[in-house]
């Protein structure tokens, strides 16, 4: 195979031009995402020298999440997306802009900084599930896993370049510039949605206002095994593995004496595996829970070996590899959920998807807080890797007692 022909199918759904347009703009958002994420946890971290207030934060903004994002799917289903998208990313702009304006004249607290926490969680409650089920509009079924790989790859390049700028950017002016860039960046967001030519896309039909809609949503997982088993098993990795934010800082200053650089650099490091890994997954990339059980595992074991590594440069190799497998098992489950989903279920299905995603930190957040408190910032990588590996054992177990029965991939 040449290199063309794999470089187009790498990155084929770039090919339309309103996902190339809105690629383009989240990567420019996502990366002032990634610095304001940055920013906030060091923050929390000079204010209360505590990793469980970190977690704290984290499980604030993320409980939204648990609690609402059915509701928001519940509405993705309802609605225009691409206006919804418009509307919610502004709110995310001002919150940005207020965080920024605290901590640029040094008024902000840990009060301040969880009840924005809060803010932005409420938003996202409703942003993810809609932003979800608005790709498959955008792209169509023939390239949504591509679309959802390159995305994948996108967010973990920003999740490389974003924590690397703020941590320069917090050791020589401070925290606030990180929130105020991050404001800055949804202009590239917002003007990619507001300019998209809406006859190209292929939007859902809205669900109709019934009662009983997020109840049908639940049921309607439970009872397709393809999806629910994905749910579970991202449901125990949500809670124990992507508890970076609070493990991290951590590591950084616990295990290897640095400061906000070092800090920075690992999570850089884990984006930057992450990026190759969702660049393979849209070359290269299967759907069905054979690869989400393969990643899974994968990423336990790579995630073993970023607890015990003994050198902060076997840490970041360690932490490339779990970037790797940690992002090659949310874009073949992410995939995997929407292309299973009937239309009428998808922004439902994302919700659930979602809830499992970012809403188990609520509960993961604190817990790793507290784990890593008491035991150390390895031991709360170490309980990140056996989540993975139950998860894995999990759907080998479903696997086994249904082998022989055809299996979803694509």
């Amino acid at each position: 195979m040449s290199f063309r022909s794999v470089a187009r199918r790498t990155f084929a759904s770039l090919l339309n031009k309103n996902y190339r347009k809105y690629f383009i703009g989240q990567s420019v958002s996502l990366a002032g995402t990634w610095m304001q994420a940055t920013a906030q946890s060091w923050l929390v971290l000079v204010l209360t020298h505590s990793a469980t207030d970190i977690g704290v934060v984290v499980a604030l903004q993320s409980l939204p999440m648990l609690l609402l994002a059915p509701y928001g799917g519940v509405i993705a289903d309802r609605v225009d997306k691409r206006k919804f998208q418009i509307i919610l990313q502004l709110i995310m702009a001002v919150q940005a802009a207020v965080m920024a304006v605290l901590t640029l004249t040094h008024t902000v607290t840990y009060l301040e900084v969880s009840v924005l926490a809060i803010v932005l969680g409420l938003n996202n409650a409703f942003e993810y599930p809609s932003r979800q089920a608005f790709m498959l509009e955008m792209v169509g079924p023939e390239d949504l896993r591509n679309a959802i790989s390159l995305n994948s790859a996108m967010l973990n390049a920003a999740r490389t370049l974003g924590p690397a700028l703020a941590g320069v950017l917090i050791a020589t002016v401070g925290e606030g510039w990180c929130f105020a860039i991050n404001a800055l960046s949804f202009v590239a967001v917002v003007g990619s949605l507001v300019t998209m030519d809406v006859s190209r896309l292929t939007p859902s039909a809205p669900a109709a206002r019934t009662k009983g809609q997020l109840r049908e949503g639940v049921r309607y997982v439970a009872r397709t095994p393809q999806l629910a088993v994905p749910l579970i098993m991202m449901s125990l990795v949500g809670i124990f593995a992507y508890e970076f934010q609070v493990t991290l800082p951590l590591v950084a200053s616990s295990v290897f004496r640095g400061g906000a650089e070092v800090y920075g650099a690992l999570t850089g490091s884990m984006g930057l595996g992450a990026v190759v890994g969702g660049l393979m997954v849209a070359t290269r990339g299967r759907t069905g829970l054979r690869p989400i059980t393969m990643t899974a595992a994968a990423f336990g074991v790579f995630l073993v070996v970023a607890a015990i590594a003994p050198t902060l440069g076997v840490e970041y190799l360690a932490l490339a590899a779990v970037g790797f497998a940690s992002v090659s098992f949310q874009s073949t489950g992410n995939a995997t959920m929407q292309l299973i989903a009937q239309p009428q279920m998808r922004g439902r299905v994302m919700a659930l998807w979602s809830v499992a995603f970012f809403g188990s930190t609520p509960i993961g957040g604190p817990l790793i807080g507290w784990i890593t408190s008491v035991g150390g910032a390895r031991v709360g990588l170490a309980v990140g890797a056996v989540s993975c590996l139950v998860a894995a054992a999990i759907a080998v177990g479903y696997l086994y007692a249904h082998r022989g029965q055809p299996a979803s991939s694509g």
